[in-house]
């Protein structure tokens, strides 16, 4: 993949005058915060700006982000100059809208941090850093975009949640900078922590007990797995966005390299979130499956009865080990 300069990216956003922008389905903290931080910040410079995703964003991210900030559903607009993805390796991560991004013929423009991504913009830059937040600060500070309070929040919600709260190993010097930086334009730090991580609903505790007490181990226990089914869900009346961040837990476990996620979608459809602590690469664990992300974390949809996935997948880190 072949990158645009910095330049040409600010230039193109400058210029822009009506602005879509798109992130994965299920977005997390650095999706939503990169393409509402990005939104904001082009609405103030005055020009017309909407967020699309083909899911809302998960409850938890209420205390930052307000009701109807994101648009679910394909927008009837028509004069949209520039369609802009955060967050995304792949089109076929925005879902529902990679038709509408892929057949655009005006400027489309491709802003993530994934390793695996292949430049499928026709204007692309991407970094490999622990978050997108990190990048969208970097293009909004170059254009000489205001950075208000909340817009730092926005960026330090991703910056915080993607990095580990700055625990992951591709955190670098430039990533405390950002966050410094944002630090220093008003984000409210204490607030995006308490919310983040030291608060959820019973529900979630109640699931996570469940999840972690199923916990399962192979490859002399380098590797975990833990599942959610549909049916733990329907028990404790839990959204499957309440499972985000289960399978950074059993990293924590000496001994274990890789921890694996299996969420049930729907009867032999398991979603899969996969962790590393850098002994095996999961992107390309995850590519084997026709998914990516990163060295340390990534993801893929597989099919099949459990058993058979847990085979499949076990082998797959057996090969990389």
């Amino acid at each position: 993949m072949t990158n645009n300069s910095l330049s040409e990216i600010v230039k193109k956003l400058k210029q822009s005058k009506s602005v879509a922008v798109f992130c994965h389905a299920r977005p997390d903290g650095d999706a939503l915060g990169a393409g509402l931080a990005l939104c904001a910040a082009l609405q103030n410079a005055g020009k017309s700006a909407t967020m699309f995703c083909e899911d809302l964003p998960p409850q938890k991210f209420s205390f930052i982000i307000p009701e109807g900030a994101v648009i679910r559903g394909i927008s009837t607009k028509s004069e949209y100059d520039t369609l802009v993805s955060v967050d995304c390796a792949d089109v076929a991560r925005m879902g529902i809208f990679a038709e509408t991004y892929s057949k655009f013929s005006g400027t489309t423009i491709n802003i993530d941090h994934h390793f695996s991504n292949n430049g499928y913009g026709k204007l692309n830059y991407v970094c490999n850093c622990p978050a997108s937040c990190e990048v969208l600060t970097e293009i909004l500070r170059a254009a000489n975009f205001e950075i208000t309070a909340e817009i730092a929040d926005l960026l330090m919600l991703g910056l915080i949640t993607d990095s580990g709260n700055f625990t992951h190993c591709d955190v670098s010097e430039k990533t405390f900078e950002t966050a410094a930086y944002l630090r220093k334009s008003g984000a409210d730090v204490n607030k995006i922590n308490y919310n983040m991580y030291a608060r959820q609903p019973k529900a979630r505790a109640l699931l996570y007990a469940k999840v972690m007490g199923g916990m399962r181990f192979a490859l002399n226990d380098k590797l975990a797995f833990i599942i959610t089914t549909q049916d733990d869900l329907r028990k404790f009346a839990a959204d499957k966005s309440l499972t985000e961040g289960f399978v950074d837990f059993p990293l924590t476990i000496d001994g274990v390299e890789v921890s694996i996620s299996l969420m049930e979608v729907k009867k032999r459809q398991y979603k899969i979130s996969m962790r590393s602590k850098g002994t095996v690469n999961v992107n390309a664990v995850a590519s084997a499956f026709g998914g990516g992300g990163h060295v340390l974390a990534s993801g893929c949809m597989i099919f099949g009865e459990l058993e058979e996935v847990i085979e499949r997948l076990t082998d797959a880190v057996n090969r990389n080990l």
